[in-house]
């Protein structure tokens, strides 16, 4: 077993372990480009709202990567007498954590966006010496905001496909962010120009974009964190539809012959599914331990993601257990 490619003390497929340690890089490369970006900006910020809010959601964007990174550490963790699941809701945690993070800031930055606009604050935009040339500072900005959005926009495309072939909604909604990070640099190149055409409430109105979209981040990632601490139905790793695992499962069960009704508990623990089978069987059926551990068998070998099945036999099955 190789432990940089294992999760909950097993390998994975090939598929998924090429897929994780590419992950892995780019989650890297994404903190190298972030920590360059951040520096940048807050050289070159200066009094401007727009870039502070900017400067902050660089700096908020370190969360998402870094609980990546920790979760798939501790989700490689075996299961054990404390912890008898494994550590997979690692990837939850760090979801909600990240979440968590996004939502304050964005309602602190909207609170201070909003009062800078209520009190018609103007902030000065001064000039630069470079080279023995005297440059307006706003150039700076614009020049940093513009170059700052270019990598982690080719990084964000480049982490969906690991992300849905892990199903690690940590890493999509990293992906997600890192994608939308051009709408931040365009409000804030335009607040920016906006100073400079002498809209003073255009570096407050920039700062106040930025903010709702920090804050949208924020709920997005809280929600599907909750969802998933709370055991929702599994869903795709974008969070859209329900998980086709789920279906598959049900379709299986369908074609056990000594069974009249079935139903499953499908619990997402971050990479990886645990599967509860309820079987109801046919009147004066006698259902054997090897008939359950071959349904048992098959179940498990549908996809490397489900991990741990359960099967059993019921009176009855809940509605609550039947797929949509």
């Amino acid at each position: 077993m190789s432990g940089k490619t294992a999760l909950g003390g097993r390998d994975l497929p090939e598929e998924q372990q090429a897929a994780l340690r590419r992950a892995i890089r780019l989650e890297w490369v994404t903190l190298a480009v972030l920590a360059v970006t951040v520096a940048a900006v807050y050289a070159v910020s200066g009094q401007s709202q727009a870039m502070k809010a900017a400067w902050i959601e660089d700096s908020l964007s370190f969360l998402p990567p870094i609980a990546f990174l920790v979760a798939v550490r501790v989700s490689r963790i075996p299961p054990s007498a404390r912890f008898p699941y494994g550590h997979h809701r690692a990837v939850d945690i760090g979801h909600l954590v990240a979440g968590v993070s996004l939502l304050v800031m964005g309602v602190f930055l909207v609170v201070d966006s909003g009062t800078g606009l209520i009190t018609g604050e103007r902030p000065p935009l001064g000039v630069v010496e470079i080279g023995g040339h005297v440059i307006w500072s706003g150039w700076l900005m614009v020049v940093v905001m513009a170059l700052s959005v270019i990598g982690p926009f080719i990084l964000g495309r480049m982490k969906l496909a690991p992300a849905e072939a892990l199903h690690d909604k940590v890493l999509y909604a990293d992906a997600a962010m890192n994608r939308a990070d051009w709408k931040t640099g365009l409000a804030t190149i335009v607040g920016v120009f906006g100073i400079g055409l002498g809209l003073w409430w255009a570096d407050a109105a920039a700062a106040l974009v930025v903010s709702v979209s920090i804050i949208s981040d924020g709920w997005s990632n809280l929600r599907g964190a909750i969802e998933g601490l709370a055991d929702a139905r599994p869903t795709r790793f974008d969070g859209t539809d329900p998980h086709p695992l789920v279906y598959e499962i049900d379709e299986l069960l369908a074609e056990v012959d000594w069974s009249v009704d079935r139903g499953a508990r499908v619990r997402d623990e971050g990479h990886v599914f645990h599967v509860e089978a309820f079987l109801v069987p046919a009147d004066g059926r006698e259902v054997t331990v090897e008939a359950l551990s071959d349904v048992r068998r098959r179940l498990a070998q549908l996809s490397w993601k489900i991990e741990d099945v359960v099967v059993t036999v019921v009176p009855e099955v809940l509605d609550g257990h039947r797929p949509c």
